[in-house]
């Protein structure tokens, strides 16, 4: 392969996950730039040591993944200005490695691809049912697809016609670059192939619960900053989590005081839905049910984010990244 290829790795606090991801990419000789997001371990000293290029992002702003990743690019691109292709990873994932071959290989042949990512797993699925969570839902559909997740090779040339990540997304920042990416007339790819480890490291229910109002927060951002554009994203996912989080269980709790055996009966349209979930899933599939339970458990924490979001907006306070590990 001739093509020119960078790497930007994006994190904070990783400890050995970022040994891991950093020592992977070793082998692959290709100019690296970690942005470390005011970590207090030893994550610059680690990134030093592998000879990587080290941005520290400036926390007098509010520092995103969306940010760290534009600021990554831009000292990847001063220092190899003729770069062609940038894997972004994030700082808790390791690269397979036959990745980057395939994905070249791929993107060489397909002049209209902008984007293309592979299988992300989950380094230890069994570790707790969340990160057999994370697992499923990294397990997306392969061919074209509307967006890619923190992991993925893009060409530069797209990535800069459009100016990057939105530095302000709290969530959501992929799809939302790949729809504008999209609204170009660029196509984005998922192949069947292996991509990523990584490592949720999710063991609490807290940790589970503060993920979901991260995503929550990240579709009514998305949602308000793209609603007047030719393809609105995440308009279903708020109402979703508007209804089934906040709306239908407050109607339940109203017909309670009045008709208490109507309101019980109406509380098995939950497990109605939890089935619907699963059996979308592929009901005879291992962890389909538990899936169909916190997908929808999950509307809880998601309109908690979404409502954190318009209190914001509303206050006019800025945002930061939500954490939940």
């Amino acid at each position: 392969m001739n093509a020119r290829v960078g790497v930007v790795v994006i994190g904070r606090n990783e400890g050995e996950r970022l040994v891991r991801c950093l020592d992977a990419l070793q082998a692959s000789a290709n100019p690296i730039v970690y942005v470390d997001s005011g970590s207090s371990d030893r994550s610059v000293a680690e990134a030093e040591a592998r000879r990587a290029h080290v941005v520290q992002l400036d926390l007098a702003r509010p520092f995103t993944a969306g940010r760290a990743r534009n600021e990554g690019f831009a000292a990847l691109r001063e220092r190899t200005p003729d770069v062609e292709f940038v894997q972004f990873i994030d700082g808790d994932c390791e690269l397979a490695p036959t990745w980057l071959g395939d994905a070249l290989s791929f993107m060489q042949e397909r002049a209209d691809v902008a984007v293309v990512c592979g299988r992300r797993q989950e380094r230890f699925p069994g570790g707790s049912i969340y990160n057999r969570l994370c697992d499923l839902e990294w397990n997306t559909p392969v061919g074209e697809a509307d967006a890619c997740g923190g992991d993925a090779l893009m060409r530069a040339a797209p990535f800069v016609s459009v100016e990057g990540f939105s530095s302000n997304l709290i969530a959501g920042e992929e799809p939302e670059l790949c729809n504008r990416m999209r609204a170009q007339g660029w196509k984005i790819w998922r192949l069947d192939a292996e991509m990523t480890l990584h490592d949720a490291a999710m063991h609490r229910f807290g940790q589970w619960w503060m993920r979901g109002v991260r995503s929550g927060f990240g579709y009514a951002q998305v949602w308000a900053a793209t609603r007047n554009a030719r393809q609105p994203l995440y308009r279903t996912e708020v109402i979703r989590a508007a209804f089934w989080g906040g709306a239908f269980p407050l109607a339940l709790v109203a017909l309670a005081a009045i008709y208490p055996l109507a309101a019980l009966a109406l509380t098995g349209i939950y497990a109605v839905q939890i089935m619907r979930i699963a059996f979308r899933r592929g009901v005879t599939q291992p962890h389909a049910w538990a899936y169909g339970l916190f997908a929808l458990l999950a509307k809880f924490p998601e309109l908690q984010g979404a409502m954190r979001f318009w209190w914001r907006t509303r206050k006019g306070g800025a945002s930061s990244a939500i954490l939940y590990k």
